[in-house]
């Protein structure tokens, strides 16, 4: 009676760990989509403010009382959803920055001290809550201005001066895109932002309707208005063009470009690009000329004081510069790879302990040199790049795949020792669902949005946590029935009391979640092989050989798990869950550090990736806190099954 009651007692504990655990793991994931979209709504507001600030004040007086009013709901409207975001390092700081915008604008302030502000607020926002930035490529201009004449001229006019015959009695009236001082505070992102969610107050509708290669393609149409013809369609003479991306062509605003190559020069590259934005797309190996303008943008701010413009450019040398030829680097130099990981992640630890401006140099001047080298690595067309493409997809398809397989595996031949085959097809349904979930990820992140670095390591990171705290729990269950008696027991119960409904769909979302996190980066890393300019039957030839070897290692394991005895089944399993969280621990922190959630304290440690361990202080950290508490769960197992027995 005793057994039996301490049996119940247990399964009755695990429901409750595993509800809670279901519920606490939502939390972040679900923090990990929502930001980014409540972060545009108040780039969008913080963006109207600096454009049109100078219309409602002037010379310390306010000279349109609705203008101002608009103003003032604006800024306190940015404030309060500013305080609403979820909480990271830099929230405090936006706050303040927030608080200061709304004094400036209740003080009445100059609006070039506005407009300073809120361009300042904005650029920490989406630094601190990214955002998807830019179109994933050209977009179609003889499409936009399509588009505008079927749309918008009604109101804004044929030539967008905000003239077109639904435009009388409006109050506000429309834009007239032809303002040039207007103009020259907005961004092609602002108007990018207000077409596909429109401007509440105003008659301007959203055109979220429209797919996003259409809203960029109108959003570059209306950017030329402020320019002539003639200014359009000549490339920029002098000075070299400082736009290298798309990104930074439609996050910058003409009045920002021109403080730093001079008003004549910052019309010229603004007009042409935004009529011809092909011509801002990187060439070859330049994704890594972003990442050393980066980690110049990061010294020099750190230069002058100003710490975090120094992180976030430091970050984005690393997620927008470096992360989008890692995969192809991971193939051909692994450990340049890596070493060029730490070097930046050694650097932005540096700006976070406010290190001298000297250590920071050389620490960026070391990741630059890695860098140089990288770009020779990937320039490189030695003949055995086919094979390179081919060892690549086969050894991150076993790598991905084995984690995610291992965990599957374990739950299925779990199920078949007790007998319990009716839950066969929630594992089986979370594994295939995610399968299914990657191939839309991969629809989306080719036909519809760009997924960022920081996006992408957000969820591993979070994935990676969920499922080391399940593993641990689960393998101090496993571990626990492994004792003589108390899986004679769990047998004669059958699992009737430990897999109720609710755990079987538990088991659902813990193999999804396990498969998804595999499936997720492997696409990511097969789609930036596949346009990497290589040859793509070798790629496909290694994927080909990879499924099999998985396939081999699969029904291996289902066969040799047949065979043991199941207290033996029971520890080699608890001993696999235990191994996986703890690697699993240190792949999540690594990540979330890597998308700059977590803080770095980089320490003299070996890094080996297979165990996810890395010279970081806080993973070496994490991965002793779970190992400690699998041990605690040891013992404690132990312990219990001595007195049980007693």
């Amino acid at each position: 009676m005793k057994k039996q009651f301490h049996a119940l007692r247990s399964g009755a504990h695990l429901q409750w760990l595993l509800a809670t655990l279901l519920v606490l793991a939502s939390v972040p994931v679900a923090y990990a989509q929502s930001p980014g979209q409540e972060a545009a709504v108040v780039w969008r507001l913080l963006d109207y403010i600096a454009v049109d600030y100078a219309s409602a004040v002037q010379g310390g007086k306010v000279i349109s009382p609705a203008e101002y009013a608009e103003m003032q709901e604006f800024s306190a409207t940015a404030s309060e959803k500013i305080a609403a975001l979820p909480a990271n390092a830099q929230k405090p700081e936006l706050r303040e920055d927030a608080a200061q915008l709304t004094g400036l604008v209740e003080a009445h302030a100059p609006p070039d001290e506005v407009a300073r502000q809120a361009r300042s607020l904005a650029t920490a926002l989406v630094a601190a809550y990214p955002v998807p930035l830019a179109p994933s490529q050209p977009p179609d201009v003889d499409r936009g201005a399509a588009l505008y004449q079927q749309m918008c001229t009604a109101c804004h006019g044929v030539a967008g001066a905000g003239d077109g015959p639904a435009a009388a009695g409006m109050e506000p009236p429309p834009i007239d895109f032809t303002d040039e001082a207007r103009a020259r505070e907005r961004s092609l992102f602002g108007l990018y932002q207000v077409i596909t969610q429109g401007l509440e107050g105003t008659a301007m509708t959203s055109y979220a309707h429209l797919s996003d290669q259409d809203r960029w393609a109108l959003a570059f149409h209306v950017g030329q208005f402020a320019y002539a013809a003639e200014e359009t369609s000549e490339p920029p003479k002098g000075a070299e063009n400082p736009l290298a991306t798309l990104q930074e062509l439609v996050q910058i605003t003409p009045a920002t470009l021109a403080n730093e190559v001079g008003e004549q020069q910052a019309r010229a590259i603004t007009a042409f690009l935004r009529r011809h934005p092909a011509a801002s797309v990187p060439a070859t190996g330049s994704q890594l000329s972003l990442a050393h303008t980066r980690l110049a943008n990061a010294v020099a701010a750190y230069g002058r004081g100003d710490q975090t413009a120094a992180k976030s450019a430091a970050l984005s040398a690393y997620l927008d510069g470096f992360e989008p030829v890692e995969p192809q680097l991971a193939t051909r130099a692994p450990d340049l790879m890596r070493d060029i990981e730490q070097s930046m992640l050694s650097l932005r630890a540096s700006i976070d302990q406010q290190a001298g401006l000297e250590e920071v140099k050389q620490r960026a001047v070391t990741a630059a040199s890695l860098l140089d080298k990288a770009e020779t690595v990937l320039s490189s067309t030695a003949d055995n790049a086919g094979w390179a493409g081919f060892v690549g997809a086969l050894t991150i398809l076993v790598r991905e795949g084995l984690e995610a397989l291992l965990i599957v595996i374990a739950i299925v031949a779990f199920l078949r020792k007790a007998e319990r085959p009716d839950v066969l097809p929630y594992v089986h349904a979370g594994w295939v669902g995610a399968l299914l979930a990657g191939a839309g990820t991969w629809a989306l992140a080719t036909y519809v949005v760009s997924i960022s670095g920081a996006q992408r390591e957000v969820v591993e990171g979070f994935s990676a946590l969920f499922a080391a705290v399940v593993l641990v729990s689960v393998g101090l269950w496993l571990h626990q029935k492994s004792y003589a008696g108390l899986w004679q027991q769990y047998l004669q119960q059958k699992l009737s009391r430990v897999l109720s409904g609710k755990s079987a769909w538990f088991l659902l979302v813990l193999s999804f979640v396990a498969v998804y996190r595999e499936v997720f980066e492997t696409i990511l890393f097969y789609s930036a092989m596949w346009h990497g300019g290589g040859d793509n039957s070798m790629i496909l030839a290694g994927f080909a050989v990879g499924v099999v070897i998985l396939v081999v290692v699969a029904v291996t394991m289902l066969q040799f798990s047949r065979k043991l005895p199941i207290g033996r089944f029971f520890f080699w399993s608890s001993l696999l869950m235990a191994i996986l969280a703890v690697v699993l621990t240190g792949k999540g922190v690594a990540a979330l550090q890597e998308a700059g959630w977590l803080s770095v304290a980089p320490i003299s440690f070996p890094r080996i990736d297979w165990l996810g361990v890395h010279p970081s202080l806080q993973v070496v950290l994490a991965q002793a806190a779970a190992l400690l508490l699998l041990i605690a769960g040891l013992i404690y197992n132990r312990r219990t099954a001595a007195a049980a027995e007693r």
